[in-house]
């Protein structure tokens, strides 16, 4: 899958679906545009709307884990300060190359792993932003509302590949591991 970044972002805020809403207002910091000393607030208000959307979907919330936190963290990095926006990095690494790097996948005996990228700039550089825009991306949707999916890592990066001015960078890794 080849997201495109921030999925259409201007189409989406055209057609109303960026907008703030009342469910939003659950979540400390979901319309507020992350800043390098809000990252730890932005990772989990990212993780707390990701979790209203299972929830409206009958499904159990993700738990958050520190290694795929790791591993999502590094990556939105990466995609920053190496200029590039894809689930493949320029190392060569893909989204389960990076969450077995993590050792979250150590001892499993099976294991099953998603991840979702995006960035987007100004308001569109928001949690609330950025998990509509993946709700609204059939393959993003497919993999935040994986039900066999039960924990999560949430990556937040200031600046965007690319990019001048206010903007972020956002990865979800998500896992399962028996």
């Amino acid at each position: 899958m080849s997201p495109r970044p921030l999925l259409c972002a201007a189409a989406l805020s055209a057609a109303g679906l960026l907008a703030p809403d009342a469910a939003t207002a659950a979540c400390a910091g979901a319309n507020d545009q992350p800043t390098r000393a809000t990252l730890a607030r932005d990772t989990a208000a990212t993780l707390c709307l990701i979790n209203q959307a299972r929830a409206r979907n009958g499904l159990r919330p993700l738990r958050r884990n520190a290694r795929l936190h790791r591993a999502a963290a590094g990556y939105s990095r990466a995609m920053v300060r190496g200029a590039f926006f894809a689930h493949d990095g320029v190392d060569g690494s893909t989204p389960a190359s990076r969450v077995r790097r993590s050792g979250y996948l150590r001892g499993a005996r099976s294991w099953s792993v998603g991840e979702a990228i995006g960035w987007g700039s100004g308001s569109l550089s928001t949690p609330a932003s950025m998990v509509r825009a993946w709700m609204q991306s059939p393959p993003h949707r497919e993999i935040l509302l994986d039900g066999r999916l039960r924990d999560a890592g949430i990556g937040v990066a200031v600046g965007a590949p690319g990019v001048a001015g206010q903007a972020a960078t956002m990865t979800a890794d998500l896992g399962m591991r028996r």
